[in-house]
């Protein structure tokens, strides 16, 4: 999935905050990352990572849509 968002608009979360978000534990979310069903992390430093907030919404709102019907 790519994101593309307007740096002065995105917000990073931190891994507990977008597994608070998703319900999915830490080892799903990077097996989701490598096989492509889930959004990158973005690097912060050498031991940091986030996710674009923006990302995240979508992804729930693609599970979502999913879940009711649709695609």
């Amino acid at each position: 999935m790519k994101d593309t968002v307007q740096p002065s608009a995105a917000t990073l979360l931190r891994l507990r905050q977008v597994q608070a978000r998703t319900g999915l534990s830490r080892s799903t979310i990077y097996l989701k990352v490598k096989t492509g069903e889930f959004p990158a992390q973005v690097s912060l430093g050498p031991r940091a990572v986030g996710w674009l907030e923006a990302g995240i919404e979508r992804w729930i709102a693609s599970r979502v849509a999913r879940s009711r019907g649709g695609r």
